[in-house]
């Protein structure tokens, strides 16, 4: 390796952010611009940079999307609205209801392109039956505190809706929809990407009210009420989505080959564990450490470093007052796990630059990350007790902070082993 441990895995972690830059992979997917009337629209952490990526293309257009604060993009024609995120808010709710009424009206000669990322389920507003915004957040929050996977609380999300689950191609219909994705769900399924509002879905009201009872979601009133009417949720197969496509143009798996590509390069055997992983964040680092250990084991003195890599969206389930996500949950957890093991190293971000309750994008974890921790009167222990991972790396500095990054394809791990 020519470049030191720490500064090699932030380089494979912007290299991942890179490949997922809509600049740098949208271009491909988009067609021709159409003739007569096309209307943009969409939501999501990368929705702005979507619109500057299609304006780059096509020239200013007509259209609407809605991103979180911080992540807005300069562009001609397509109005860029900012939005809460994960915690929706009014700015939110108005500009949803804005973009379903630019959509009245349309025929069966125009085109609507919507852009879609991860972010979307809490940036397009529009709560169903007598929800108000205030019930909204408190269905959020207590989907957030729950420990649910994101597929979960996406369903929950949908029944609870008027927008999501189908229902924003619903709007458009007969108009010609063509969806742009960039997935940011294990498994890159379009159902799921910001609640799959451009995608019919066969999970019913019921099986959400199953969810709410299994991880004890704690629910308004009137969102029981939604949940026990009729949804409006749009089932597959409806004709009002025989006009849309969905097309999904990056995904983990290419930001994950990309870094191996980069790691490759720099002679490191890389072992990709999966794109798609799932759990509690501090138990998938438990087998993660160990299985760097087991790694670690079989390499013979100068041999060449292995690289673990993995993506997905890990969870955490709250349990204490501290500051957390769950790519530093995992990294502190992986720390403790490692036990200060020689020649390990690591990094968790998530790669649209905040992870869980701080604008943070994760951490990195060397052999000495608990010694001087320790050193600086921090317990590693107690921070992982109280869900304060942030807290811990904060004081140790050895949080990855990005800023925004424009786009999302869900976390980024990577254990650099060397030879013990």
């Amino acid at each position: 390796m020519t470049l030191l441990p720490l500064p090699l895995l932030r380089r494979l972690f912007d290299e991942a952010v890179a490949a997922a830059d809509p600049m740098r992979s949208l271009a491909a997917h988009l067609p021709p611009r159409p003739r007569g009337r096309c209307v943009v629209v969409g939501a999501g952490k990368a929705s702005a940079r979507m619109a500057e990526a299609v304006e780059a293309e096509w020239g200013p257009c007509e259209g609407l999307v809605i991103t979180r604060y911080g992540y807005g993009r300069p562009c001609d024609g397509v109005e860029i609205v900012e939005a809460a995120h994960p915690v929706p808010d009014e700015a939110g709710r108005a500009a949803t209801g804005r973009m379903l009424r630019l959509l009245e009206g349309l025929g069966e000669d125009d085109t609507v392109l919507a852009l879609i990322s991860g972010g979307a389920s809490s940036l397009l507003v529009q709560p169903a039956g007598a929800m108000t915004l205030a019930d909204k957040r408190a269905v959020n929050e207590g989907l957030l505190a729950s420990g649910a996977p994101i597929g979960h609380m996406n369903l929950i999300r949908k029944h609870l809706s008027s927008v999501k689950g189908g229902q924003l191609a619903a709007a458009a219909y007969p108009a010609r929809m063509r969806a742009l994705m960039i997935s940011d769900v294990p498994g890159d399924d379009p159902a799921m990407i910001g609640s799959g509002p451009t995608v019919g879905e066969p999970g019913t009201a019921a099986q959400a009210r199953e969810l709410v009872a299994r991880y004890g979601i704690a629910l308004p009133a009137s969102a029981r009420a939604v949940l026990d009417g009729e949804s409006g949720v749009i089932p597959p197969g409806d004709p009002r989505l025989s006009r849309v496509e969905n097309v999904v143009f990056a995904a983990p798996s290419q930001s994950l080959d990309a870094a191996a590509g980069v790691a490759r390069d720099a002679g490191i055997r890389v072992e990709t564990l999966g794109d798609d992983l799932e759990g509690e964040a501090r138990e998938v680092a438990r087998a993660h450490a160990a299985l760097a250990r087991e790694t670690q084991a079989r390499l013979a003195p100068g041999a060449a470093p292995v690289l673990l890599m993995s993506g997905g969206e890990l969870t955490v389930t709250r349990r204490g007052d501290g500051v957390g996500g769950p790519n530093a949950e995992y990294a502190l957890a992986l720390a403790l796990h490692l036990e200060g093991a020689a020649g390990i190293h690591a990094v968790a971000c998530d790669t649209d630059g905040v992870d869980g309750a701080a604008e943070v994008a994760g951490a990195t974890v060397a052999p000495d990350t608990l010694a001087r921790a320790r050193a600086a009167g921090v317990d590693p222990a107690e921070a992982l007790a109280r869900n304060d991972a942030h807290g811990f790396f904060a004081a140790i500095g050895d949080q990855v902070i990005t800023g925004p990054t424009l786009t999302n394809v869900n976390d980024f791990r990577a254990i650099l082993i060397a030879p013990a």
